[in-house]
């Protein structure tokens, strides 16, 4: 009778070492999942609006640029060149506010990430009227962006038109008037994009695919 107490400890510690491998594999797959194949993400300010509103959340297919190239009209989430913040175009002299739009990154990729919608991509003739997109000579329908206040703002208008280098892309945010994009520091190369936004769950309210 006196060995009944002992198997029960025995049980007992083979539930829990059961429990706690169980936990570490469950964190593991979902570290896994965030690194590999989708990862959520909070939206920072008001550059994506209407589209997504500060705070919102969005899940981001990882996976997906492993196997090909990002398509014109996905919203993504990468990684902007150094000196973003500040604005800075990898090709200072190229650059002409209000005239042209920046065509070189930086050549250091910076830690933050950024999120926008890819307008132009690798060989496209790109310029910007009134903040709509001029594709290869051809205006593209924008339904989906919140328009300039001022349309005749040079942010809004970039009339010459820049060509966007191989394996890059060029990234604006649907809220055009309010918005630091490629517009001022340039296309981004295919290596420093993380992923597709592709599905809103976060608030309630606008839960669904983007």
């Amino acid at each position: 009778m006196a060995a009944q107490p002992q198997a029960k400890r025995r049980t007992a510690l083979g539930t829990a070492i059961e429990l706690i491998v169980i936990v570490a594999v469950a964190v593991g797959l979902a570290y896994l999942i965030q690194a590999f194949v989708v990862k959520p993400y909070k939206i920072p300010s008001g550059s994506m609006k209407p589209t997504l509103q500060e705070g919102q959340r969005v899940l981001v297919n990882r996976i997906g640029m492993r196997f090909g190239d990002p398509s014109i009209g996905s919203i993504v989430v990468f990684h902007p060149p150094e000196g973003a913040d500040a604005q800075e175009c990898g090709d200072p002299a190229g650059y002409k506010e209000g005239v042209r739009a920046c065509d070189q990154p930086g050549p250091k990729e910076a830690s933050v990430n950024f999120i926008k919608r890819i307008v132009a991509g690798p060989g496209d003739t790109l310029s910007i009227v009134e903040g709509h997109a001029i594709v290869n000579g051809k205006h593209v329908p924008e339904s989906f962006i919140k328009p300039c206040a001022e349309p005749k703002a040079k942010i809004c208008n970039y009339p010459e038109p820049i060509k966007i280098p191989p394996g890059h892309w060029f990234m604006m945010g649907d809220n055009r008037g309010e918005s630091d994009d490629s517009r001022f520091w340039g296309p981004v190369p295919t290596s420093w994009i993380i992923g597709e936004a592709f599905f809103t769950y976060w608030p309630p309210d606008r839960i669904g695919t983007l």
